[in-house]
């Protein structure tokens, strides 16, 4: 009998934490460039330097979640996470600013780290990411609703990923200190499917750049070509981010009945479509279509993605490198929308994002094909609980030939330190200590 479905609340948590940073980025780098002495470009490599730091917490911490274990990796990530983004927020000086976005893009990207390693070894990896994204979406619409109403000043996003670390600290007592004993060499494990997971990981780059280019320049687009105000783009972001909510809602209920690999490639071509409706947005309705519907598709394929990579390793490890390489392509995805928009214009940007998403599409929706014919995983026992063995006996069989051989062994990992043999026997006595040495 298999144990109720519980939702992991802490993990749903720290994704939020871990995801808010790349969420807000479109408000964050505006707000750097009109409330410090810096050009769009340099603002945009601030932003493109936090990303960059947090896919290298990815990398660094992939095959380590494990071994140190989710609780003390989650929390270092937050306080660090709290500490750079708080200091970024309170501090004018640049060279200041730079190294908090630096150090807690780090601690967002350690939290994220743990979170997909957690998430991809549930039952059911895509109902976590969907309430994941549902939650990081809602906070991230609400943040836009407040943030143009609150004042000038470029702290408010940064101090929004700050607290959300803060209030999400306390939740982590709810993850494991440790998943594997100390003596197992998780790190130098072999990863499952490396020809699929490769193949995957760089179309990741590619798939996140083109969303991060549109997402980074799209304040602009709606400031500069739509000729909008800050608190109508606020708006038009938060709407979009509420569409995204029901996108997610309906792509939690459809689940994998339709399995990965139409939601993969037909929504990225979708996605392409809407990339080139709002970068060629030149008023409300046009700019706020374009981001509604693209806010609504790039969650769901999102989420489609993370339940792939987590397919292909339930330990997580595809997921975390998955992760980070995507982190990768968001990274750089300001630095390169500025430079395309700025070269063929915004439309221009669009049409070039767009070729390249129809291209990777490709890769991306033959890697979905492989891992839907792959055996899915067993489900996890629950800790504390002994899983139960059902040894198949065949109907009208003779007692006397079943033999120990056909019985499974089930053998638990003990981290104590066995007990040596017992070479000569002594007078039993109330104070000696199991394994000690008899007088």
């Amino acid at each position: 009998m298999s144990a109720p479905r519980t939702t992991p609340w802490p993990l749903v948590a720290l994704f939020t934490a871990g995801y808010l940073a790349p969420y807000l980025l479109p408000t964050t780098v505006g707000r750097l460039d009109s409330g410090l002495p810096l050009s769009a470009t340099q603002s945009g490599a601030i932003g493109s330097a936090l990303l960059l730091s947090s896919a290298t917490a990815g990398f660094l911490w992939a095959s380590r979640v494990e071994r140190i274990g989710p609780r003390t990796l989650a929390r270092a990530g937050l306080a660090l996470a709290v500490l750079g983004h708080g200091t970024a927020a309170l501090t004018t000086a640049v060279p200041a600013v730079v190294a908090g976005a630096v150090i807690g893009g780090f601690g967002s990207g350690t939290a994220t780290t743990v979170a997909a390693t957690g998430i991809a070894g549930q039952r059911d990896p895509h109902r976590t990411t969907t309430l994941g994204l549902l939650s990081v979406s809602a906070l991230a619409g609400a943040v836009y609703l407040t943030v143009p109403h609150l004042g000038p000043g470029h702290g408010l996003p940064l101090a929004a990923i700050a607290l959300t670390a803060l209030v999400v600290w306390p939740l982590t007592g709810g993850l494991p200190t440790r998943t594997a004993p100390a003596h197992t060499h998780v790190s130098t494990a072999g990863l499952p499917h490396p020809r699929a997971g490769a193949v995957l990981a760089a179309a990741m780059v590619c798939w996140s750049l083109a969303q991060n280019s549109l997402w980074g320049v799209s304040g602009r687009i709606g400031l500069t070509q739509a000729h909008l105000g800050e608190t109508t783009v606020g708006a038009v972001f938060a709407v979009a981010l509420g569409a995204g909510l029901i996108g997610v809602l309906a792509a939690g209920a459809l689940g994998t009945r339709l399995g990965r690999a139409v939601p993969v490639g037909g929504g990225t071509v979708v996605i392409a479509g809407c990339i080139v409706l709002s970068a060629s947005a030149t008023d409300l309705g046009s700019f706020a279509a374009g981001e509604i519907a693209w806010n609504t598709f790039y969650p769901v394929v999102l989420t489609y993605l993370i339940g792939l990579a987590a397919t292909l390793d339930p330990r997580g490890r595809w997921a975390v490198l998955v992760g980070s390489a995507s982190s990768l392509g968001t990274a750089a995805g300001p630095l390169v929308g500025s430079a395309l928009s700025a070269r063929a214009g915004f439309t221009g940007m669009g049409l070039v994002l767009a070729a390249g998403l129809l291209v990777v599409a490709v890769p991306m929706t033959a890697v979905a094909l492989f891992a839907g014919r792959l055996p899915q995983p067993a489900e996890p026992v629950p800790a504390g609980q002994v899983p139960v063995v059902d040894i198949p006996v065949a109907e009208h069989a003779d007692d006397t030939q079943t033999t120990l051989a056909d019985i499974p062994v089930v053998e638990f990992p003990v981290d104590a330190q066995a007990v040596p043999a017992q070479r000569e026997y002594g007078t039993a006595a109330a104070t000696t200590a199991p394994g000690a040495a008899n007088g």
